[in-house]
């Protein structure tokens, strides 16, 4: 058993995993928490919805039976919406034989026993998947694939395999669903080994890298620079004022050609960095005063842009 994702670690599980999620009224604090515990998870069910446009009645239910009656609602076209955070009426009761199989992830899930011991609403997780259930509506692929997406995504976040996967006709003799053909009218019909399969395959295939987190531009501050140019060249040798800065403009005056390795990392703005800033001005057209070799913002702007670093007053 585990502690129940929070809705922030759900929406990014299932993000992480490729799934277009939306977020529906006040799903995050429904539940049906005061009816009973939920703390403590391991299953997933799926279901159909057996009839159309059952978003809001998934959030809501129906008087005798009060939603939401599921975490989430999956679209014809694979939009998975969240409707509940905590306990939800998406199983009823359980039978034990076919809660000990999901729950030790068994290879073989049996035919439920006729009595049902096992609160299902407890311990599961619910999907309901817009489907009239009638043996003929179908599963579109990208429906289909979404499905096996949103299952693996919380297997993944738990640590669980796709055994921990079961249909509702799985756990209870009461219900039948899933059902239906998938990928067109003429397709197979809902396999849950078939599904499971699937399943483990998206679990056991090598998740993309991660992007890298997008390295930040140092930023180099245009009044210090000009502070730093002013006045270390009056300063005994080695002298600073602003020298994080400076280290930055000597870099990149280094990397342009014009200051020599030995001045280009001591954070003085001396004479020679001086020089070798003046030769960089030249180069964009600058002449006599506009030259001197104490920045500007334009000519510290281009120097950045070039190598590496932002410019601020």
């Amino acid at each position: 058993m585990a502690m129940p994702l929070t809705a922030d670690k759900m929406l990014a599980a299932l993000r992480n995993e490729g799934l277009d999620v939306a977020e529906y009224k006040s799903w995050r604090t429904h539940n049906r928490n005061h009816k009973g515990p939920w703390g403590t998870v391991h299953g997933i069910v799926i279901h159909h919805t057996a009839g159309r446009n059952s978003l809001d009645l998934c959030y809501r239910g129906t008087g005798s039976l009060p939603g939401p009656l599921c975490h989430t609602h999956l679209a014809k076209d694979g939009k998975a919406t969240m409707v509940g955070n905590g306990r939800a009426n998406h199983a009823g009761t359980f039978a034990r034989n076919a809660y000990d199989a999901m729950a030790n992830e068994r290879k073989v899930h049996p035919r439920p026993d006729s009595a049902e011991p096992v609160d299902g609403n407890r311990c599961t997780y619910g999907i309901e998947i817009e489907n009239l259930g009638d043996g003929e509506d179908w599963y579109p692929q990208a429906q289909y694939d979404a499905a096996v997406r949103w299952a693996a995504a919380i297997c993944r976040a738990h640590g669980w395999t796709a055994q921990s996967v079961i249909g509702h006709k799985e756990g209870t003799r009461r219900k039948i669903d899933p059902k239906g053909p998938v990928g067109s009218a003429d397709g197979a019909m809902w396999d849950m080994d078939r599904f499971r399969a699937d399943v483990q395959a998206r679990l056991d295939a090598k998740p993309a890298p991660a992007p890298a987190p997008a390295k930040l531009k140092p930023v180099v501050d245009l009044s210090n620079v000009i502070a730093a140019a002013r006045r270390d060249p009056g300063l005994r040798q080695g002298g600073t004022t602003h020298a994080a800065d400076v280290k930055l403009v000597e870099a990149a005056l280094r990397k342009a050609g014009y200051l020599a390795a030995a001045y280009a990392s001591d954070g003085s703005y001396g004479t020679a960095t001086r020089t070798a800033y003046a030769k960089w001005q030249r180069a964009l057209g600058y002449s006599g005063s506009d030259a001197d070799g104490v920045p500007g913002r334009a000519s510290l702007t281009k120097l950045g842009a070039k190598y590496g670093f932002g410019v601020k007053s």
